[in-house]
């Protein structure tokens, strides 16, 4: 047993774990921060390419809505801890930013790695400590909780927040730990899915156009019923069995139940465009190749690695003379270009996922204070907890605001601000 009883442990020292334990150790708590890894925010140092998306340059209000899971419990949390306040805080830790399209918000560096530092740093110099060592679970002990790490030792401590992520990425430690421990203490754990991940659709189709990124298309995807559940304009990447992209990933935080629902996405290719001008484009297009065969007369309107699959699609031969076409032929392919159907056969693997949806059931944690119902002095922050968002650098604002709103009320509790 560890002879010291510390005012808070924290389990799990990526994004949403540094920031906790420094912001409580600022406060003069003593504070133990324990990660399973060698080294702090090995999966933050992946994000965004590298690059780290950190936070989305917009309103509380805006931020809520790109949150399809959580958003109504984060309402708190994101008030005390917002968009500009991740910012500022970056800021006066000495990290430049830059707001780019969409109002992704990312390190002037664009080094990830920049991001980690200066948490490191930031945890340095409030004076917690950590040290590497991987949790079994939390025992209940009078006044105090025991954190025991699979080596068998224990550490005694007020308070915890377990902030150990999910199971995405699991060479980065996310192997569902956290999960395992909230279970034990009685907590409920919905249903874990994949987030922000590839779809598996249509792969021979698919496969035709692997490498091929459209930009500016609209998506909207559909699970059955007649009006979309989620629709966007954006990029969209085709794979060797699927789409990617981050249409595609975002589409993903929607579609969960293929045991009862099946799923397809419809693509207009040419959103600025309305039906009538749609047409008088393909009918200029065709005066102008009218000699040709139709296979090479719609290099104007789509890019060469998609035209095979618009032939096969809209049923014209591909040695039709343009002249020859008929108007419910053409028709037909001003409604391929307008709804280009991908039926979705299942999500990608939740290895590969960016965010793992599911996780403690957020009606057993207080939202105003991230504490659990169940277990008094117990707290979470970060992936770990049911709430999951797009991709724009949402997922990590939720890290952040429920990482500062544990803290501050363990904080609180002991009365140090």
């Amino acid at each position: 047993m560890d002879n010291t009883t510390y005012d808070l442990t924290v389990i799990g020292g990526g994004a949403a774990g540094m920031l906790a334990a420094a912001v409580a150790s600022n406060a003069a708590l003593d504070v133990l921060l324990l990660e399973r890894n060698d080294n702090l925010g090995k999966k933050l140092r992946i994000t965004g390419k590298g690059r780290c998306n950190l936070t989305n340059d917009c309103s509380v209000e805006d931020s809520l809505r790109n949150i399809p899971t959580g958003n109504r419990f984060l309402h708190s949390a994101f008030n005390r801890f917002s968009p500009q306040d991740t910012m500022n805080f970056f800021e006066k830790l000495g990290v430049p930013l830059v707001t780019e399209r969409g109002g992704r918000v990312f390190p002037k560096s664009e080094k990830a790695s920049d991001i980690v530092e200066a948490l490191k740093r930031n945890l340095t110099n409030s004076g917690a400590k950590w040290e590497k060592g991987r949790a079994a679970q939390i025992l209940v002990e009078d006044e105090n909780l025991t954190v025991v790490l699979t080596t068998g030792r224990k550490i005694k401590s007020k308070s915890v927040i377990l902030a150990t992520g999910g199971v995405s990425y699991p060479a980065t430690g996310s192997s569902g730990d956290g999960y395992k421990i909230a279970k034990q203490l009685g907590h409920t754990i919905t249903p874990l899915r994949a987030s922000l991940v590839s779809l598996v659709a249509d792969p021979d189709t698919c496969k035709q156009m692997q490498g091929l990124t459209l930009k500016n298309v609209q998506i909207k995807v559909f699970d059955g019923g007649k009006k979309p559940i989620y629709e966007d304009f954006g990029e969209l990447l085709f794979t060797h069995n699927g789409v990617s992209g981050p249409l595609a990933l975002s589409a993903s935080a929607h579609i969960r139940e293929f045991d009862t629902k099946s799923y397809h996405m419809l693509l207009d290719l040419k959103p600025a465009l309305d039906e009538k001008k749609l047409d008088n484009r393909i009918l200029r297009d065709f005066e102008k190749y009218s000699n040709r065969d139709y296979a090479n007369a719609l290099g104007d309107l789509f890019n060469k690695t998609m035209i095979p699959v618009i032939i096969e699609k809209s049923g014209i031969p591909p040695d039709t003379k343009v002249h020859s076409i008929s108007r419910s032929q053409r028709q037909a392919l001003l409604s391929l270009t307008k709804e280009f159907r991908i039926d979705i056969q299942s999500l990608g693997p939740i290895e590969e996922a960016v965010i793992t949806s599911g996780g403690v059931d957020l009606r057993e944690i207080n939202p105003k204070t991230m504490e659990s119902k169940i277990v008094k002095g117990l707290y979470f922050a970060g992936e770990i907890i049911d709430a999951d968002a797009y991709t724009g650098g949402y997922n990590l604002q939720i890290a952040w605001s429920t990482a500062y709103t544990a803290a501050s009320s363990v904080n609180l509790l002991y009365k140090v601000i």
